[in-house]
């Protein structure tokens, strides 16, 4: 990254002056993020992969606006600053916003956290989705921000035709689970902003408090179904540690609290009692096997954010597929 141009860009646009230090932050394989430190301030730079891209992938600008949206909302999201199209900056459309301090646990056991803490951090986790969910997005102007209604049915076939556009092979868990999930859709019964990946990876805590500082990576957010969110959430409760996941630990030992009692704190934080089915937790296994099959293909192509991306997608597509059929019994 080309330092002196981000270095005018922060002076003319923001007012920031001052060297600039660039350095990756490492873990993603979606948008190349990036610390810059600028004399005094510290922010986060994300921008779009460099190479072809899907179509409706990497929209850094849906991020920036449902981000700019929630400010003030008691969801806690970093401040953001400013986003560009200016592609003689940094090669790709990008943003900025302020870097916040806190934890970010890649898998769900909360590695060296105390058993008590860990459950809080759970609830906390459970509580700040549903707060999320309880946003007038009307009002934070954010009416055309997605489709109301149907959700699930547009989301299936939309899915479906991201996993054609990317088929680089055949994995016949997804092609036996595809017209499971289009013909088993239960009805809508609300809309919500909904995050679209919120996961434990995506969750900063605060550095000495196990509450959630930050939510982070909105790519994928529209309006939507939050019980899309709560199977998503839930999959860590049937993947191994190997993944991220905590099937196979001792779940009581470590002070992490059952499915039920999670998504008893989530309908608690709510105010209203949404019932999880075993459709919303295959339907996020599904997606997330569609947006691995992606990020394989990405590798293939040679455009993928992270160079270990290929190690981190290799079979996980037919592994998450898998385990939505599981969940099914299909």
């Amino acid at each position: 990254m080309d330092c002196k141009s981000v270095e005018r860009f922060l002076a003319a646009e923001l007012g920031i002056d001052g060297p600039v230090r660039v350095e990756p932050v490492r873990g993603g394989q979606s948008n190349p993020t990036w610390y810059v430190t600028a004399g005094e301030r510290r922010l986060v730079l994300r921008q779009q992969p460099f190479g072809e891209l899907l179509p409706s992938a990497h929209a850094l600008d849906r991020e920036f606006r449902v981000l700019s949206a929630l400010q003030g909302s008691g969801v806690p999201v970093p401040r953001v600053l400013r986003y560009s199209e200016d592609r003689s900056v940094v090669g790709t459309p990008f943003y900025l916003m302020d870097r916040i301090d806190g934890r970010v646990f890649h898998a769900a056991k909360l590695e060296g956290v105390r058993s008590q803490e860990r459950r809080e951090m759970y609830r906390s986790a459970a509580q700040t989705l549903a707060k999320l969910h309880r946003v007038d997005w009307e009002a934070a102007g954010l009416s055309d921000y997605g489709k109301h209604g149907d959700y699930f049915v547009r989301q299936v076939r939309r899915w479906s035709r991201q996993w054609e556009a990317s088929r680089a092979r055949d994995i016949p868990e997804l092609e036996r689970l595809i017209p499971w999930l289009d013909q088993h859709v239960p009805p809508q019964e609300e809309t919500t902003i909904c995050h679209g990946d919120y996961r434990f990876g995506n969750l900063m805590f605060a550095p000495s408090a196990p509450e959630v500082c930050a939510v982070l990576d909105w790519e994928l957010s529209t309006l939507g179904d939050p019980l899309a969110d709560l199977g998503y959430l839930c999959m860590l409760y049937r993947v191994g540690s190997s993944n991220g996941g905590i099937a196979d630990l001792d779940r009581e030992g470590l002070g992490i609290p059952s499915e039920d009692e999670l998504v008893a704190d989530y309908n608690q934080a709510a105010g209203r009692e949404r019932k999880l089915l075993p459709f919303h937790v295959a339907f996020a296994f599904f997606r997330f096997a569609v947006i691995f099959a992606g990020i394989e293909d990405r590798v293939r192509r040679g455009n993928a954010a992270d160079p270990e991306a290929a190690a981190h997608s290799a079979n996980r597509a037919d592994e998450f597929a898998g385990l939505a059929c599981a969940v099914l019994g299909i």
